[in-house]
C-alpha cells in the first residue's frame, strides 16, 4: 500500500486518474479542537482493469513535501468522475482549503436513496449488501494527526475507496436504468454550491434555536451569536469553546452589561467571564441594546407558529410514505416533517414542490391539498382517487 508523500508522487497519480472513467476517494480529518477541519489524509482509488485491482494510495497531506495543486487540478479534469460518499465534509475541506470542487461529483450516499437503499445509508451497509464484504471500523475514531499511522489505520483508510469501486458502478448503473441521474445531479448541485459552506458571522443567530419573538431579544442573539461566530473562525476553535446555545440565550435573557452581571451567569464557561470573550459580549449586548428598533431582526415566518391543517399534514405523511414505496426513494430525501406542515398550512415555497420532488410527490401533494384527489387503500397498497 503505496503512501504519497510528495507533490511529484502525487502529480503522477493524478495524471493516471486522468485517464480513468472516474476515481474513488475519501479523507480523514479531525474537528474536535478546530473550526476548520484538519485534513489528515486523502484515500484515492482507480478502477480495476483486466481483471486486476486498481491501484489504491494513501496521500498524506501533513508532509511538508505536500502540496495538494495535482489533487485540485484532478477535481477541475471533466473527463474523471470523482466518486465520494456522503461527499459534504470531504467538499468543505476542499472548498475552504483550495477554493475547488470536483467536477463532476458522484455521491454514493445520495445515490443509494434515490436506489431505494434508505435514509442517510452508510459506507457500512452498502459495502455488505453490494460488494458483500464486511468492514472493520476499529480506526474509525482515532488520531488521523499523529504520525506514523498504524497498520490498522492505513487499511481501514483503503477500505474507504476501493469497496467504493463496485458500489459506485452498481449504483451508477441502477440510475442510468431507471433515468434518475438528473435527481442525483440536482441533489449534488446543493453539495457543489459555495453558499453551502459559507458561514457569515452576521447570520449565525439564524441557527440559534429559541421560542422567543422578542425584536429586542432576538437581535441580543444576533449580536452575541455574530460576535461568537467571528472570534471562534478568526481563531480557528470551535464555537462550543467560546460559550454554548444554552450559555448565549441565558445572556440574551440577563442581558449583562458588566462583569459583575456576567459573573452571575450559571451556563457561562469561566474562561468567557474574562478577557477578550468577556468583552466581546458586553460589547455585543450594549450595541444590541441601544440598536434603533426598526433595525432589529425579525422571526420570518419559518419561524412562526403555521396554522397547519393537521388532518391535511397527515394525509400528506401517508401519501409521502406510499410515494416513496412506490419508487424505492426514502421519503426524508422528498420531504420532510416541516414540508409537509408548510404545505398543509399552505405554504408553497418547499423544496418537496420542485424539481424532481414535484414529479415524485410535490404534483400529488398539491392535488390532495386542493381537494382534487383524495387517499384509499386497496390490496395493501395506498391509491389515489379523483374526486
Amino acid at each position: 500500500m503505496q503512501t504519497i508523500t510528495t507533490t511529484d508522487a502525487l502529480a503522477a497519480y493524478c495524471e493516471k486518474a486522468k485517464s480513468e472513467p472516474y476515481v474513488t476517494i475519501d479523507t480523514e480529518f479531525l474537528r474536535e479542537r478546530t473550526y476548520w477541519s484538519k485534513l489528515c489524509l486523502v484515500q484515492m482509488a482507480l478502477p480495476d482493469r483486466d481483471g486486476q485491482e486498481g491501484e489504491a494510495v494513501l496521500v498524506d497531506p501533513l508532509s511538508a513535501d505536500l502540496s495538494l495543486e495535482p489533487l485540485y487540478d484532478l477535481f477541475r479534469h471533466k473527463a474523471t468522475v470523482k466518486v465520494f460518499h456522503a461527499a459534504r465534509q470531504d467538499l468543505e475541506i476542499f472548498f475552504i482549503e483550495g477554493n475547488v470542487f470536483p467536477d463532476p461529483l458522484f455521491d454514493t450516499q445520495i445515490a443509494a436513496m434515490v436506489c431505494g437503499f434508505g435514509e442517510q445509508v452508510g459506507y457500512e451497509t452498502l459495502v455488505r449488501k453490494i460488494a458483500k464484504e464486511s468492514l472493520d471500523k476499529s480506526s474509525r475514531f482515532t488520531d488521523w494527526s499523529r504520525r506514523p499511522l498504524t497498520e490498522a489505520q492505513k487499511k481501514y483508510a483503503i477500505a474507504d475507496v476501493t469497496h467504493l469501486r463496485q458500489i459506485y458502478e452498481f449504483l451508477a448503473t441502477q440510475l442510468k436504468e431507471s433515468g434518475r441521474d438528473a435527481w442525483v445531479e440536482e441533489e449534488e448541485a446543493v453539495l457543489l454550491n459555495p453558499e453551502t459552506y459559507i458561514n457569515r458571522p452576521e447570520e449565525a443567530w439564524q441557527r440559534v434555536k429559541t421560542r422567543t419573538s422578542s425584536a429586542r431579544f432576538l437581535g441580543i442573539v444576533r449580536a452575541l451569536a455574530q460576535f461568537r461566530e467571528g472570534y471562534a473562525q478568526n481563531r480557528n476553535i470551535p464555537r462550543s469553546r467560546i460559550f454554548k446555545d444554552d450559555a448565549l440565550l441565558e445572556l440574551a435573557s440577563t442581558k449583562p452589561v458588566t462583569l459583575d452581571d456576567l459573573s452571575r451567569s450559571r451556563l457561562l464557561l469561566r474562561e468567557a467571564r474574562r478577557g477578550e470573550i468577556a468583552e466581546g459580549i458586553m460589547t455585543a449586548v450594549k450595541e444590541a441594546l441601544e440598536a434603533p428598533q426598526d433595525s432589529l431582526p425579525r422571526v420570518s415566518d419559518q419561524g412562526q407558529q403555521l396554522q397547519v391543517d393537521t388532518a391535511l399534514a397527515d394525509l400528506l405523511r401517508v401519501l409521502l410514505k406510499a410515494k416513496s414505496q412506490e419508487t424505492g426513494v426514502a421519503a426524508k430525501l422528498i420531504a420532510n416533517s416541516a414540508d409537509l406542515d408548510r404545505i398543509a398550512a399552505g405554504k408553497r415555497d418547499v423544496a418537496a414542490l420542485q424539481g424532481w420532488r414535484a414529479e415524485v410527490f410535490g404534483h400529488d401533494a398539491l392535488r390532495l391539498a386542493k381537494g382534487e384527489v383524495g387517499l384509499t387503500a386497496r390490496s395493501g397498497a395506498v391509491e389515489l382517487v379523483d374526486l
